[in-house]
């Protein structure tokens, strides 16, 4: 060791001899479990703070000191020893310093100075940061070995003097603050932080001016209760009973001290009496002494505790008897009573007479609004207009902490800060939750006390015993009122469920549904709105307003965005409006009427569709409608509208039935003619007497341009339009027949798709249309349109309905009529194609020469088809060899000598895909057509067997030229041609294998007969032994090879003969 103070040996070296020793359970305690338990401790305490208060400014300067505390006091080991924490240790004691200064400027409330400048709070945390910096950049300065212990001291000094300010603060608090609940939790919490913090605060600021050793036990143990006190009371608002935990302390400490003293007295007296009378010594543990104490303090300990008990109570908790005399008397009133007035008259009895608070404010919760509100004083007036929602801030914090909240003018929880305006509004000081067992029932809202004291702990404490006692009650309470409105709305639903069953009456289903509903929520003014969906508007069809009924204004369609109803109707929600006036100006509806201010509207259901709505208002400004009353109308109105469902349907079927008669009638009618213009005629008079129209009119689709023309019209300017045309898509009619949907316009003028040419032109006013298609087989043909009701009404989807019908018989009829007509052209026009085809096949049977074959479908195609110019030729490999044309000059002279390429452009695609090819041209190209000035040309595969054998070629001056009906005939003339050509290839085919027969026979016949003649000769010359004597078995070989030279002799002449015969040169003789 170098010795480096001031002195004669300074700068000298000492050696000093250290022997490593094994920790005693002494100091592992002391050093190790002592600090670590402490140290879980305060880890557990901030880690639970922290999950639940995270949020708030506290919680988190809590957590934060109570982590530093943790780090520091495990951390002490590895200062003490390896040093491998002791960067973290420096950090955590500034931080333990910091984050006691930022809680006292905000617990447990909020220092004024801190809601002014909440920067504030960052002063100790940036003091801790230099501190830190400067412990930091010493520590390790080898040529200083001691300067960190000087450094450590500002450390020491700043965590001491934030534990003084903390401990200055909550003092302040406790005598100062006007809430009792922060008098009672800076009471604890002062009480905490002075057994917790008493030695280590002395020996921090000690330690800056003198060497002190540190004792754990003294140091580190009292820390556990500091932790628990404070985190309990962040945690949670509710007053702990501070009064009485002092009370029994004081109490027992009281009792304990003078049972020493007694004891003291005792043995002296007795030591005294006994030296003085027998001369004998008594110690004071002789058990004669010992057990003379116990029996003369189980006779005087139980009086005098209850003497000293009295005494302590008496001046801790003055008024707890009266609170609690009347506690008892509020209770039996309790079981008594069962009305909710009654109960909360006998609560603000007993609150008034005990506090005298300046206001008494006493909320309960609303379930039909799911909203706390006020409730009436003796009075029967609201002590308070203010709602608060079920969700709202204060309600919310009532329920999550079930206890007191205290505020003033300056200091409010942070959790009911939204809430400052309306709690300002109140008056009110503090706040008693009324527990319930599934929500809070209410609240007690008290102003301040007319005597000017604040309230105490053990009014606090009296309130929510009162307000417990009396949350079950008014529970109680609700629960019957609840039960008897739900009778009396099901008693309301099973009327009206039975009067819409057994009545018909379009009317009388009205006025019962609208009677029954103002007996069960309070209402002025009530409408029901139909929506006319064919004639795409509104109306009342029932209407009070002011409780009285008002048919004037009932049945007459609504202008748009007249009523609420309507956007009802259109969302097919229902509305909830407070107030009628600003709910249209935000869904920007004219207001109908005035006065109004609760209302709710409701959608008539029946099934997906909506046929209208059901609403009722109030005139008076305290009612105020919720959304269980909206769900309560909805159940009457979905019993309305099955019931207006069904009214209305018996009407409509009356009226459809004898509708369905008329349409009957005319359909016979329309079913006994034939002839088109007669048919066209009575399908549109027909269609104009159905519906009662002022005019009509029968229009036809154009096949070949879409256009629609005039052919039938009725009514004062009929004849004005009969065959003019329409071009496709115009007007309401060209709707109709581009969407195949019937078209209902009921205000042609409002419409941008009117097209007002033909009312100028023949000076008829259109109001209203209706434009039914005619459709056959996904085909449109027609359209029926009706024009202007004579009564002025509009068309309906009844009308739709009816004349869609009609239209689908005339449509059939018309069809019918039609086809007949068209039947007999096309049976006159088959007939002569079939013998036009019948000659064809006998000209194409009577020869079987190929080349003739294709010459006569070559004449054939030209005369049928008009066209100028033709060829036709054979497909082989390479090319196509023309065998025939028509028609041309020298345009094809050089296909007549060599093979035009099966790769042209006018035969490559039908030769290689086996389809016609047409080709229609604007103007001559010579690269595409061979006919000089060609515009028209059509190239005709003639296949066999999936085969393309032949090609077919028409060519024509005229643009167009091959109609439908023509390719048919040359597709089908094509069919035969190949037929015919086939069997010309095969009978050729056989004439040259005939041919090649003949002479493959003959020449087999000469070139047999001379080897058999020299064999015949050499075996005569044998038989007759010319080359010597023959014997028995050579003349048999002999005669055997005669007798089969014979044989082939005979069959070599019956092939001459047969070749003969082929070629017509057989001779008979006779």
């Amino acid at each position: 060791f170098r010795n480096e103070n001031e002195g004669p040996r300074k700068g000298e070296i000492f050696t000093f001899d250290v022997k490593l020793s094994r920790f005693s359970l002494t100091d592992q305690a002391r050093f190790f479990y002592i600090p670590y338990l402490v140290g879980l401790v305060y880890l557990g305490a901030s880690l639970w703070i922290f999950g639940l208060r995270r949020t708030e400014t506290a919680g988190r300067a809590f957590s934060m000191m109570s982590s530093s505390v943790a780090i520091a006091t495990a951390g002490l080991l590895s200062v003490y020893t390896t040093h491998s924490l002791t960067f973290f240790w420096i950090l955590s004691v500034s931080v333990i310093g910091a984050a006691l200064f930022h809680l006292s400027l905000v617990f447990p409330q909020q220092a004024r100075i801190e809601m002014r400048y909440p920067f504030l709070r960052l002063g100790g945390y940036i003091v801790a940061l230099g501190l830190s910096i400067l412990q930091y950049s010493s520590l390790y300065d080898f040529s200083r070995p001691t300067y960190y212990a000087s450094t450590w001291k500002f450390n020491y000094l700043f965590t001491g003097l934030s534990i003084l300010f903390f401990i200055g603060t909550t003092l302040y608090r406790w005598f100062r603050s006007p809430s009792p609940v922060v008098r009672q939790q800076a009471r604890v919490i002062l009480f905490g932080a002075l057994f917790s913090f008493a030695y280590i605060t002395i020996w921090l600021l000690l330690s800056t001016v003198y060497i002190m050793n540190f004792d754990p036990y003294l140091g580190f143990l009292p820390l556990v209760v500091f932790p628990l006190v404070t985190g309990y009371t962040v945690l949670r608002y509710r007053l702990l009973r501070a009064d009485y935990l002092l009370s029994r302390t004081i109490l027992y400490v009281s009792l304990t001290l003078l049972a020493v003293a007694a004891y003291i007295f005792l043995a002296i007296g007795i030591g005294m009496l006994a030296a003085w009378v027998f001369d004998v010594t008594i110690a004071p543990d002789n058990p004669v002494v010992i057990a003379s104490a116990i029996f003369l303090l189980t006779l005087v300990l139980n009086p005098v505790r209850s003497r000293l008990q009295e005494k302590i109570d008496a001046i801790f908790f003055r008024g707890e008897s009266v609170h609690q005399s009347r506690l008892n008397a509020f209770s039996r009133e309790m079981t008594r009573a069962v009305g909710l007035n009654d109960i909360l008259r006998s609560l603000r009895e007993q609150i008034s007479i005990s506090l005298l608070p300046s206001q008494i404010h006493v909320f309960t919760y609303n379930p039909l609004s799911d909203q706390y509100l006020a409730t009436p004083d003796e009075t029967g007036q609201l002590t308070s207009d203010i709602q608060f929602d079920a969700n709202s801030p204060l309600p919310r914090a009532m329920r999550r902490e079930m206890m007191p909240i205290f505020v003033d003018d300056v200091h409010i929880p942070e959790s009911i800060l939204a809430e400052r305006g309306r709690v300002a509004l109140l008056g009110a000081q503090l706040f008693i939750p009324l527990p319930g067992r599934d929500r809070l029932i209410g609240w007690i809202a008290l102003g301040e006390r007319l005597s000017g004291e604040s309230y105490a702990a053990h009014d606090v404490a009296f309130l929510e015993d009162l307000g417990r006692q009396a949350a079950v009650a008014l529970e109680r309470a609700q629960v019957l009122a609840n039960l008897e409105r739900r009778v009396t709305e099901m008693n309301a639903l099973a009327r009206v469920a039975q009067g819409i069953n057994i009545t018909l009456n379009f009317d009388d289903i009205l006025e019962l549904i609208y009677a029954q509903t103002t007996q069960i929520i309070p209402g002025s003014d009530a409408r029901l709105t139909l929506y006319n969906r064919m004639g795409e508007y509104y109306y009342h069809a029932f209407y009070v307003e002011n409780d009285e009924r008002i048919s004037s204004m009932e049945n007459i369609p609504l202008q748009p965005k007249t009523a609420l109803e309507q956007e009802v109707i259109a969302s097919r929600r229902p509305i909830l409006a407070q107030d009628f006036l600003t709910q249209c100006q935000v869904m920007g509806v004219i207001p109908p009427v005035k006065g109004l201010y609760s209302w709710m509207g409701v959608p008539l259901n029946t099934g997906t569709d909506t046929i209208g709505a059901f609403s009722i208002a109030s005139r008076d400004p305290s009612v105020s409608y919720t959304n269980t009353q909206l769900s309560l109308l909805q159940a009457i109105a979905d019993q309305a509208a099955g019931a207006i469902v069904k009214s209305r349907l018996l009407q409509e079927t009356e009226r459809r039935a004898q509708q369905l008669a008329t349409l009957n009638t005319i359909t016979r009618q329309l079913t006994s003619t034939m002839e088109i213009e007669t048919l066209s005629q009575n399908i549109m008079e027909s269609a104009v007497s159905i519906l009662n129209t002022e005019a009509g009119t029968l229009f036809l689709v154009d096949e070949q341009t879409g256009e629609l023309v005039f052919k039938v019209t009725v009514g004062p300017v009929a004849k004005d339009l009969v065959g003019q045309r329409l071009p496709p898509g115009t007007g309401f009619v060209g709707q109709a027949v581009m969407t195949r949907q019937p078209v209902i316009v009921n205000n042609v003028a409002a419409s941008s798709a009117w097209n007002p040419a033909t009312d100028r032109q023949t000076g008829f006013v259109t109001r209203s249309i209706l434009a039914i298609p005619m459709e056959v087989k996904d085909r449109v043909i027609g359209v029926i349109e009706v024009i202007n009701k004579k009564d002025g009404s509009p068309f309906t989807e009844d009308d739709r309905n009816l004349l869609t019908a009609f239209s689908g018989q005339a449509s059939v009829a018309f069809e019918n009529a039609r086809l007949f007509t068209l039947t007999d052209q096309e049976l006159s026009a088959r007939v002569e194609e079939l013998s036009v085809m019948q000659r064809i096949d006998r000209e194409l049977n009577t020869s079987l020469e190929v080349g003739r074959t294709m010459r006569i479908t070559l004449e054939w195609a030209l005369r049928q088809s008009s066209a100028e110019a033709g060829l036709i030729g054979f497909v082989e490999e390479e090319g196509v060899r023309v065998m025939a044309e028509q028609g041309y000059k020298d345009e094809i002279d050089v296909f007549k000598k060599e093979y035009m390429s099966i790769h042209h452009p006018a035969v490559s695609e039908p030769i290689e895909m086996g389809q016609m090819k047409l080709t229609f041209l604007q103007a001559p190209d010579a690269s595409r057509l061979f006919l000089k000035n060609g515009l028209s040309q059509m190239v005709l595969p003639i296949r066999r067997e999936a085969k393309t054998i032949a090609v077919l070629l028409l060519e024509s001056t005229q643009p167009d030229s091959f109609s439908e009906d023509t390719v048919t005939f040359i597709t089908r003339l094509a069919d035969h041609a190949a037929i015919a050509i086939s069997n010309a290839q095969l009978y050729s085919e056989v004439q040259q294998a005939n041919i090649a027969k003949s002479e493959f026979v003959s020449f087999v016949a000469h070139e047999l007969k001379n080897p058999m003649t020299s064999i015949k000769g050499y075996a005569e010359l044998l038989s007759v032994g010319a080359v010597g004597p023959v014997n028995e078995a050579q003349a048999n070989f002999l005669s055997t090879i005669r007798s089969n030279i014979e044989r082939m002799r005979t069959i070599v002449e019956d092939l001459n003969d047969n070749s003969k015969i082929e070629a017509g040169r057989l001779r008979l003789d006779f």
